[in-house]
């Protein structure tokens, strides 16, 4: 990927705001008068004081990996780094976990991006999640999400065991969704965790999990409890008894650290404030007043959309909207007005 010429300090236009927590916003747009190059901000600037010196750190340490990865087919381009973050490249590729390759040309080309990397240094060390690995229109491989990546001066024991663990978490993805095409040097390799990474697991995971879940907000799981069934009806008849509510649809997202949260969609031209006034205890966590609910042919409410912008699975809601212009034109505002925007479930 090459920068457009006389765009590198272009102001930065945004458009969507995929997702906020104590550490930073990330939202991506484009460069004013070059609309077809798509971009995305790490902003920093909104930082709390006291979360700063960490958000900066791991900002150093992408902006770090993005520098020595330029260049490389498949890695994100750094365009420029100032006082309110880093913006680079946005990848147009789809997410593994919704791709799910199954052919061999993908994981081939995904190790050829490992090797490249290898060669220049770096080791992502957080490839482990699916969201990170793409798959570009072509069906080629791209990755994403360099903040705790590496950068080595020397090609020493601990860059080649950090750069066999990153191969052993593409065999992981390899496994998840193409087990047949795993030959039996790549099981071995699955079945052998680094003594370092059983060390993390046993001592320095659980700190990360803490301060990533408890204090960026990041979620460890959907949940399974039935909020829905549990506190829906009584929720729903207490606002449908309102003549100025037309209708209420529910879905759940997790929560951070732990549990589920009930998120109300009610469509209604009172505000907020009036209709959480108008819920009966337990309240929703989150309740969004929306001009019109999306709805399908046949006059359903489409609860499908709903969950996805609930649990701020932006991924999959463009690819809902990509396939159905109508419904997009009465989701596009409801998205733009979410309410939740931690990271997805990890």
């Amino acid at each position: 990927m090459t920068l457009p010429p006389d765009i590198a300090n272009a102001p930065f236009v945004p458009e969507t705001v995929h997702k906020r927590d104590i550490f930073s916003e990330t939202i991506s747009g484009h460069l004013k008068g070059v609309p077809d190059f798509p971009v995305v901000l790490r902003r920093l600037d909104g930082v709390p004081f006291y979360a700063r010196p960490l958000a900066w750190a791991l900002a150093r340490r992408e902006i770090k990996g993005l520098r020595a990865v330029r260049g490389i087919e498949g890695a994100p381009l750094l365009i420029r780094v100032d006082r309110i973050g880093l913006l680079r490249s946005w990848t147009r590729a789809t997410p593994l976990h919704l791709a799910k390759p199954t052919s061999a040309d993908w994981y081939r080309d995904a190790k050829r991006l490992l090797r490249e990397m290898r060669r220049a240094g770096v080791t992502h060390n957080d490839i482990a999640k699916p969201q990170n690995w793409l798959m570009t229109p072509d069906g080629r491989a791209a990755v994403i999400d360099f903040q705790l990546a590496s950068v080595h001066r020397r090609r020493g024991r601990l860059f080649r065991v950090m750069a066999r663990e990153d191969l052993r978490h593409l065999l992981k993805q390899k496994r998840a969704y193409a087990p047949d095409l795993l030959t039996p040097a790549e099981h071995a390799m699955l079945a052998q965790k680094a003594l370092l990474t059983r060390i993390w697991m046993a001592t320095a995971k659980p700190a990360y999990n803490f301060i990533t879940r408890r204090l960026m907000n990041w979620s460890d799981g959907e949940g399974t409890e039935d909020r829905i069934a549990r506190d829906g009806p009584a929720l729903r008849a207490a606002l449908m008894a309102h003549p100025q509510i037309a209708d209420v649809a529910l879905a759940t997202y997790a929560l951070p650290a732990k549990g589920v949260g009930l998120y109300a969609f009610v469509e209604t031209p009172l505000n907020t404030t009036a209709v959480a006034a108008l819920a009966p205890a337990p309240r929703p966590e989150l309740i969004q007043t929306v001009p019109a609910l999306p709805r399908g042919p046949d006059g359903d409410v489409r609860e499908d959309a709903l969950h996805l912008i609930a649990a701020n699975r932006l991924d999959e809601l463009q690819l809902l909207m990509d396939a159905d212009p109508g419904l997009a034109a009465t989701l596009r505002p409801i998205v733009a007005a979410r309410l939740n925007l931690t990271d997805r479930s990890r």
